[in-house]
């Protein structure tokens, strides 16, 4: 079946562009978008499940400790340049370099226009490639992309006005200060394009896994003044790490590459991660990153909770509103929920970012920490599928 981008020069098979995947179900093709700042975090997801004829999108926004979502889903288009459905667009206005999102979803109390600019290169992260037995959950190529933000976000009764004059670090995102004597960032966050296989909604069926489900995940992309760190580990349950990647990624001028040989970027090596786990939860109350192999104070990174988001509020285990789900042609709904009742071991409130007020060597930024525990994780006190941290022993 032909489609509009054929007749572009992308094609990696005999095959239309249509045709992806090698026909697997689960082949997934994603955008993923957070911002914030002290006041205000909000992410956007938008996939293509193409073998499967469905895309779908959710926005979703915390402020006040209190967590709003929108969430949409239908047939997938067959030109592929169309990002868009129900209340929710991606605009793609150059490529690695500026996206625009729109939502326009007043009945859910949400309505934005944003513009992402790039702050640092693109950077892809090892392959990620994982198996329950034969089955292939995870085959995963992801590029991530720290950003600034501007424009307009509506949430509830509140407005925000993003990258404007008034905003911190508007005008001098690499060395104005804040009041707290910290870097003046204004409103950052990360891109995140992923595509290839992952476990969605509506499984294969097959015989049973004899294997217990168990994901150790962190993935923290940190935005700094003048350059940003990013770190990703995929850990078994003794704490053995299977995939783990970290660099650091030079902020960028408005000419400068963001693809290709001469990006700057800076793999590193010897990256450990220390989490203070909250007692009874599982999820971080603070967590350190440490850089180099001797464990020198300009090495360590500290990371303090600001904002607490659930992933399921963009659609990750979603109960309703999961990936790749067929609902209609077009199906639109939203949630609200405050942060605090979301503070529990539900299996749909297991996967979260905490946005981290982030210390290094002097200087201060802001970034987040995704989290996902399931299963037993030695190293965390985790020994069951679903059991929370143990308490912390005084002394």
């Amino acid at each position: 079946m032909l489609t509009p981008f054929d007749d572009y020069p992308v094609h990696q098979t005999a095959s239309p562009i249509a045709h992806v995947g090698n026909g697997h179900p689960n082949h997934y093709d994603r955008f993923w978008f957070n911002g914030y700042n002290e006041q205000v975090y909000f992410a956007l997801a938008m996939g293509v499940y193409p073998n499967r004829g469905i895309i779908d999108a959710a926005f979703s926004v915390v402020h006040d400790d209190v967590q709003r979502s929108v969430f949409a889903s239908g047939r997938v288009p067959l030109d592929r340049t169309r990002t868009s459905i129900g209340p929710i667009t991606v605009d793609i206005v150059e490529p690695l370099r500026v996206n625009r999102i729109r939502i326009d979803a007043p009945e859910h109390g949400l309505v934005a226009d944003l513009t992402a600019t790039a702050r640092t290169a693109a950077y892809e992260e090892p392959r990620q490639t994982r198996y329950a037995e034969a089955d292939p959950i995870m085959d995963v190529t992801r590029a991530t992309q720290m950003v600034r933000w501007a424009g307009e976000l509506r949430a509830g009764d509140d407005s925000f006005t993003l990258g404007a004059a008034g905003e911190p670090g508007a005008r001098d995102a690499r060395g104005a200060r804040g009041a707290r004597g910290e870097e003046s960032l204004g409103t950052v966050g990360t891109k995140d394009r992923s595509w290839g296989v992952r476990g969605l909604g509506g499984q294969i069926p097959m015989a049973p896994r004899r294997q217990q489900h168990q994901v150790f995940f962190l993935w923290a992309p940190l935005n700094f003044a003048d350059e940003c760190l990013h770190y990703m580990v995929f850990e078994d349950e003794t704490g053995r790490v299977q995939t783990q990647a970290a660099a650091l990624l030079p902020v960028i001028g408005a000419d400068d590459p963001v693809f290709g040989p001469d990006t700057g970027i800076r793999r590193l090596s010897d990256v450990r991660h220390q989490v203070s786990w909250a007692p009874g939860l599982r999820r971080s109350d603070g967590a350190t990153l440490l850089l180099g192999p001797d464990d020198s104070p300009g090495d360590r990174v500290t990371l303090e909770p600001v904002h607490t988001f659930r992933m399921k509020g963009v659609g990750y285990s979603h109960p309703v509103w999961g990936h790749g789900q067929w609902h209609d042609e077009l199906a639109v709904g939203g949630e609200l929920h405050k942060v605090a009742d979301l503070d529990t071991l539900a299996p749909d409130c297991l996967h979260l970012q905490q946005v981290m007020r982030a210390s290094w060597a002097g200087r201060t930024g802001l970034g987040v920490l995704e989290q996902l525990v399931i299963g037993p994780y030695s190293p965390g006190g985790f020994r069951a599928v679903l059991d929370g941290a143990p308490a912390r022993t005084k002394g």
